[in-house]
């Protein structure tokens, strides 16, 4: 995990080190890292009341809390992440889940069209700079 969110579920569980506290003998010992402020587990509307107005903070379009499981999917590709620890960091059991998940982007495909360009135009020249024979040509 990124030393950030290490540090952020650190905060989380001080956080609800302190609802523990509060709560006393109401709290509910459940193990779950996100609780109610008594050790519930959380109502699942919680989640997508929460996941909405963090899109409208973010004044980003609305999706599904379900698409942000595809958007780090798509994120792991493009950062170039090996496919069999992507399947380990997204939980799949099959690489066919990568096809169901990550979403090839124009900016992937243009890095692709730039690097195979760049690959061709390096050819390309080496011959240019060489002779009809082969030779290392005149300067």
């Amino acid at each position: 995990m990124p030393g950030e969110l290490v540090r952020l579920l650190e905060l989380h569980r001080k956080e609800q080190d302190r609802e523990r506290l509060i709560a006393a003998q109401e709290w509910n010992e459940t193990g779950f890292v996100f609780t109610s402020p008594v050790g519930e587990p959380l109502v699942p509307s919680t989640d997508y009341d929460v996941w909405k107005q963090l899109l409208t903070d973010a004044k980003v379009r609305d999706g599904r809390l379900h698409d942000a499981r595809h958007t780090a999917a798509t994120v792991l590709l493009i950062l170039g992440v090996p496919e069999r620890v992507v399947m380990q960091i997204m939980g799949w059991s099959s690489t066919a889940m990568a096809a169901r998940y990550q979403h090839v982007t124009g900016g992937i495909l243009a890095d692709v069209a730039q690097r195979v360009g760049g690959l061709i135009w390096e050819v390309a020249k080496a011959a240019d700079e060489s002779g009809p024979d082969g030779s290392a040509g005149s300067r």
